[in-house]
């Protein structure tokens, strides 16, 4: 049961709220997974039992709650954050004490087993400086070990720490062979290369919004009483989710839903996303070929005073502005920031956007994104607990150039007044 004052509660120990995020893909797209569709339609790593996921997840240390089936995404809620499993690539997130790396080799054979995918055509891992790192258990106890863990099962991986070493960072791990993927496929070794993207696919985009501090009035709805826990955990988050706005961070007739509210405090959720190049700005370049696609959103949140955090995570690509366009349906990314942030007012946050690139690009997305970012956060906004005013001020902005991608990173601190 919540107390009376939130702040009176203490947990057993402080939670580890940022997440360990692993990407692994067994082929570039859904159309280069092979073999045919089963009894389902469903293909590649979405033709896999869901009791097979459960038996890696005991690996990593954690629980299905729930799962949501999308027309190319399948979702899963966990008891420590979300996996979404597409055709082609598999995402695993998980906070808390989680053992997230210790579930990469089993399922590299399940890939293996089930879908015919024997070679990781790309491996991405990272994530958000821990608070509370000495509560790690193996290879999450450090950054090094981390890496080393990874180079042993992968080939010309690499490292990077962006941001401040003593300060709020974001650890980075890549890996991709430019060898055999696609000449051998069949001899390759177990990490495939990354052959010249076909043209006019629609980019690979990862928005995230990592929030530390976040005020009382936001954390006070995802603590839960005895009262509102005889509801079911999920009826209880679906409340609170249309209470706090999370339904309308993407326009409703094109969300799917899933949540989940924990007892005595904590909140996830999932969301499969339905877009159409005729709801996107045409800035965004969708190629005219392209069919109709789905993306997902994800939300946990880590309310206790000390340790409040709260993520945010979303594929949908998105527009750094609509510039006086007509938005329609999809929201910018400074509409986007903007209307995360006035939901859990944090103290402190870090963004990041992860998205593919080519060579010969001449826009810089990711300079655009970083103007987005500071759009959405400088500007002044009423404070949601008192409606003093609120402003952030930017303390670091980089970007990175990757083989394949590009990077901003940026984080912000709330201004006094």
């Amino acid at each position: 049961m919540a107390p009376d004052n939130i702040d009176d509660y203490q947990a057993a120990g402080p939670f580890e709220g940022p997440e360990k995020l692993l990407e692994l893909w067994f082929a570039p797209s859904v159309a280069a997974v092979p073999g045919s569709p089963d009894e389902n339609g469903k293909t590649g790593l979405r033709k896999v039992d869901r009791k097979v996921w459960e038996d890696m997840l005991d690996i990593v240390k954690c629980k299905v709650l729930s799962a949501m089936e999308g027309s190319e995404i399948d979702a899963y809620l966990l008891s420590e954050s979300s996996l979404f499993v597409s055709p082609h690539k598999l995402i695993l997130k998980t906070c808390g004490t989680t053992l997230n790396l210790l579930g990469v080799p089993r399922i590299l054979e399940i890939a293996a087993q089930f879908a015919d995918m024997p070679i990781v055509y790309r491996c991405f891992y990272s994530r958000k400086s821990f608070m509370f790192p000495e509560r790690q258990k193996g290879p999450h106890r450090d950054w090094k070990q981390e890496v080393e863990f990874l180079d042993n099962i992968f080939k010309d991986g690499a490292a990077y720490t962006i941001g401040r070493v003593n300060g709020d960072h974001w650890l980075l791990y890549m890996a991709s062979q430019v060898d055999a993927f696609a000449s051998s496929p069949t001899s390759s070794p177990i990490l495939g290369h990354r052959p010249t993207p076909e043209p006019q696919r629609v980019p690979d985009y990862t928005i995230e919004i990592l929030m530390s501090d976040l005020g009382k009035a936001s954390r006070e709805p995802f603590f839960f009483s005895e009262e509102l826990a005889s509801k079911s955990p999920s009826t209880l988050a679906l409340d609170v989710s249309h209470k706090l706005g999370i339904n309308d961070i993407f326009p409703a007739h094109l969300t799917s839903l899933d949540a989940y509210a924990f007892t005595p405090c904590g909140y996830s959720s999932n969301a499969l996303i339905k877009w159409s190049k005729e709801a996107m700005p045409k800035c965004l370049k969708i190629p005219s070929n392209s069919t109709p696609g789905e993306g997902y959103y994800t939300i946990h949140v880590t309310p206790e005073e000390g340790w409040s955090y709260a993520s945010f995570e979303c594929n949908v690509p998105l527009a750094p502005s609509h510039d006086g366009e007509d938005p329609r349906t999809i929201p910018d990314i400074e509409t986007l920031v903007r209307r995360v942030v006035s939901i859990f007012q944090p103290g402190r946050l870090t963004l990041t956007l992860f998205i593919s690139s080519e060579e010969d690009d001449e826009d810089s997305s990711v300079e655009a994104a970083q103007r987005a970012f500071r759009a959405a956060l400088t500007c002044v906004t009423p404070n949601s607990e008192d409606g003093s005013p609120t402003k952030y001020r930017r303390t670091d902005k980089i970007n990175y150039e990757f083989r394949g991608y590009d990077l901003a990173f940026a984080s912000f601190e709330l201004m006094p007044f």
